[in-house]
């Protein structure tokens, strides 16, 4: 019996011993990182920065293409043909598989953490999970018309708006997260900041897009008939409840590098706005005992294989970034053996010391901080709707649709 209570001491760690958690989301944002390589033009150097704090997994790869399946996969540990969640709905509570399931948020919890979180960490009402949350305001201020595309879903739409930063709920969560890290907690804390942009509608004001002036925007490569070898299913999969304006209409209506820049511009104002929560960890009491974690849901298309959006099984549409860092390991690492989002929550127990969960269906990455480039034998895999699936390693990537055609 004293063997036992002795290894549960060493598996569970007592609370005061206990990191801090920051778990930072940005919203539809795909690989146009600096330290990704995905766009030449990006400039995201708060992102930059923390991938130097930590191990940056530039292999990472979400698993589902879509908002609601994807995160309800990472906050559960399980992939969506578990979850049985694979476009927006049903949402996570209603999903008979997860009845019983806790959330990350709610382990922490249940481990006598202080949980508390403001802007989009599940795909909503995020209230449900974390002890205290703060509702930013959802994806921001709207003009009363339209900025660039007049047709379409009321979120699909990009430019300069508003006039000032302090009117955006990422700037909102910011403040929050940077108030809350000045404050006295008395328990370990989980903290969740989830930032909206670049998702659309991409707004952003006028000092962002300076940054990135339109007349030297450079456009995604886009090989000429690139879709001719898909099969029909998979043609009509990518255009399944396709709510994103056409590759067609945005470059005869000259919007192309518009809607580039305003991507690029809406990823800065994020970063900037991460920026604010790392200069006020690291002034902080908390500097030296808070785990970071930082995803995206899913990639995005800004043209590449004649596409907007998200909704692929391709690079574009399931690349994220990773980027984990964590008191006693390595900094300005990067590995670029597969990592999976649902891979985040086995992480973050282990780095907190709390007992891993047999029934998660992703890996700790913890080895990989340990030795980035050790032999790796879990691929990243991605399913878009029922019987649809990607299974990317290192070098290659497998795609293999319901009506059994295939891609590689």
């Amino acid at each position: 019996m004293n063997c036992f209570l002795f290894l549960l001491g060493v598996v569970a760690l007592p609370a005061k011993d206990k990191p801090n958690v920051l778990l930072v989301s940005i919203d539809d944002l795909n690989d146009w990182v600096g330290c990704l390589g995905g766009h030449p033009q990006a400039k995201t150097p708060n992102i930059d920065r923390l991938a130097k704090m930590g191990t940056l997994f530039a292999n990472g790869h979400c698993q589902s293409p879509v908002c609601n399946p994807s995160r309800a996969s990472m906050m559960t540990g399980r992939y969506p043909h578990t979850t049985g969640i694979y476009f927006l709905s049903p949402d996570l509570q209603e999903a008979p598989v997860l009845k019983d399931v806790k959330t990350l948020p709610e382990v922490f919890a249940k481990n006598g953490y202080k949980t508390l979180a403001a802007g989009k960490i599940f795909h909503r009402k995020d209230k449900r999970f974390f002890q205290e949350y703060l509702p930013t305001g959802g994806f921001g201020p709207k003009p009363k018309k339209k900025i660039s595309q007049p047709h379409g879903h009321p979120l699909w739409d990009w430019g300069v708006f508003p006039d000032d930063d302090n009117l955006m709920p990422d700037m909102k969560c910011a403040k929050w997260a940077v108030d809350q890290l000045k404050k006295k907690h008395d328990k370990p804390f989980f903290m969740g900041v989830g930032f909206y942009r670049p998702h659309v509608p991409m707004y952003a004001s006028q000092k962002w897009f300076d940054m990135h002036p339109r007349g030297k925007i450079k456009l995604p490569l886009v090989h000429k008939n690139d879709r001719k070898d898909l099969s029909q299913y998979a043609i009509d999969l990518t255009n399944l409840n396709h709510v994103s304006p056409t590759h067609k209409w945005v470059s005869e209506a000259g919007q192309w590098d518009h809607a580039v820049q305003s991507y690029l511009a809406s990823v800065t104002f994020a970063d900037h706005c991460l920026g604010l929560v790392l200069d006020a960890l690291e002034s902080s009491d908390y500097a030296d005992n808070t785990v970071i974690a930082l995803f995206s849901d899913h990639g995005f298309h800004l043209g590449e294989k004649e596409r907007w959006a998200k909704r692929s099984l391709w690079e574009d549409g399931t690349r994220v970034p990773i980027i984990v860092s964590a008191p006693g390991y390595k900094k300005d690492q990067r590995s670029d053996r597969p990592a999976e989002l649902l891979d985040v929550f086995p992480t973050l127990l282990e780095l907190a010391g709390l007992p891993a969960d047999s029934t998660q269906e992703g890996q700790s990455l913890v080895p990989l901080m340990k030795n980035p480039k050790r032999e790796w034998k879990h691929p990243a895999i991605t399913s878009f709707g029922l019987g649809n699936y990607s299974v990317r390693s290192t070098r290659y990537r497998f795609i293999q649709y319901f009506d059994g055609s295939r891609e590689l």
